[in-house]
């Protein structure tokens, strides 16, 4: 603080001072000196609160939030306004007259209504409008004043897998060539694209994998899911077949529009026999909605418009029901048979399902995969749950190799006439 020069020392050294002029006031006041002598923090808070009214007044510029500053603020206009603001009616764009030009003009279709030819809407840019596109119009005018997403079905969209399965490659025994060729079809062209330009060849769109129930093809599919960073939509074979005729050709184009807009895409077709039957004329009739519904399939895999960085996976365990145009080079281009597993393989499945069990040690898993001849992953994990439940049963805290067997016999020898793995062996 710069010193008082123009003031007196021995005015301020006074008890009882002389009467000051006007002058004199001023400059005690303006230097905090004398009468006028003021702590430091309470002028400091004056200060920030006289900031904080400027700052209000002036109002600070959201950077961050983009947001106009609050003294131009008018909430109660913008509340009013939004209240009578008229509803507008869904349209479709089907032409642009004139595009990049200031008079261009956009040929509309509004539903049962008609077709008009209008302008824009003062909030909208001619970049936001494309051909195709579904619009908001106006009433009055019919002038666009909004551009919307594509119309999907909120059935087809909630096919997306949002969250991860928990299932890695680790978690799947006994299909570890079938694992190298679902990774080469799925993996490698997403993380080495260069290698397949390189060679000048397309890589590999479409995989089938089929064999017996229970031996890990949606496993596998999971495992992929967990894997792989791009979009991946679940399909079952089932959820496609609709009532109403072109209900389920509608459902697979848009599943095929959904999928094209993700940077990259794989499509998971469980149960694929459920749609993908060979054609036949029953004489009815009644399989002829199956059939439009494969067959929009067959034409989204392979048809006119390219499939983009879409990859295929499908599932089933009678290949021999499906459409040969469904199996052809070019849809699906690697069909990967998941057979019954080998001794080591069961082996290591049995050390795969008993990995997080409290189990005896030395436990003769190889003598027990012995046991279990022409038997699935899924039998083998149903061992493993049994055998559990015979512990709990007896009340121990650890499974014992004697409970192993006994649910190999209830499993493997009791539930023998339940198996579907002998007339899978009939099929093929």
């Amino acid at each position: 603080m710069a010193p008082a020069a123009d003031v007196d020392d021995d005015i301020l050294k006074e008890k009882n001072p002389p009467p000051l002029d006007e002058d004199d006031i001023a400059l005690l006041k303006t230097y905090g000196l004398g009468p006028y002598a003021t702590s430091t923090k309470k002028v400091e808070k004056e200060i920030k609160e006289l900031a904080k009214k400027v700052n209000d007044l002036c109002g600070i510029k959201e950077s961050d939030t983009g947001l106009a500053a609050p003294s131009q603020w008018d909430l109660v206009s913008d509340k009013q306004m939004m209240q009578e603001e008229q509803p507008l009616q869904v349209a479709r764009c089907t032409k642009i007259i004139n595009p990049g030009a200031d008079d261009s003009k956009y040929v509309i279709n509004v539903k049962q209504i008609a077709k008009f030819v209008v302008g824009l809407g003062d909030k909208v840019s001619p970049t936001d409008i494309e051909e195709g596109m579904r619009v908001g119009v106006d009433r009055n005018k019919y002038q666009i004043q909004i551009p919307l997403p594509p119309k999907i079905d909120p059935s087809v969209t909630m096919m997306t897998v949002e969250e991860k399965p928990d299932v890695t490659y680790n978690d799947i025994g006994g299909c570890k060539e079938q694992i190298e060729k679902m990774r080469e079809v799925v993996e490698l062209p997403m993380l080495h694209p260069e290698k397949f330009i390189k060679l000048g060849i397309d890589p590999p769109k479409g995989v089938l994998c089929y064999g017996p129930p229970g031996t890990g093809k949606t496993l596998l599919a999971r495992a992929v899911a967990n894997r792989t960073d791009a979009c991946f939509i679940r399909v079952i074979g089932s959820e496609l077949v609709q009532k109403y005729v072109g209900e389920g050709a509608r459902m697979v184009r848009e599943l095929f529009q959904m999928a094209r807009s993700k940077k990259a895409c794989i499509v998971f077709f469980d149960e694929v026999d459920a749609i993908g039957g060979a054609r036949f004329d029953d004489g009815i009739g009644g399989d002829n909605e199956v059939q439009r519904t494969m067959l929009e399939i067959v034409n989204q895999l392979d048809g006119f418009d390219a499939r983009g960085n879409i990859k295929v996976l499908m599932a089933t365990n009678r290949p021999d029901t499906l459409d040969p145009a469904l199996l052809r080079p070019g849809r699906l281009d690697r069909k990967v048979e998941f057979g019954l597993p080998d001794l080591d393989s069961r082996t290591q499945i049995f050390k795969i399902h008993t990995r997080t069990m409290n189990c005896e040690r030395d436990i003769r898993f190889e003598l027990l995969a012995r046991l279990c001849p022409n038997s699935t992953g899924a039998d083998i994990r149903s061992v493993c749950t049994e055998a559990g439940m015979y512990a709990i049963r007896a009340r121990r805290k650890t499974v014992t190799e004697k409970d192993f067997l006994e649910a190999v016999n209830k499993v493997i020898k009791g539930y023998q006439k339940f198996s579907a793995t002998p007339k899978y062996m009939v099929y093929n």
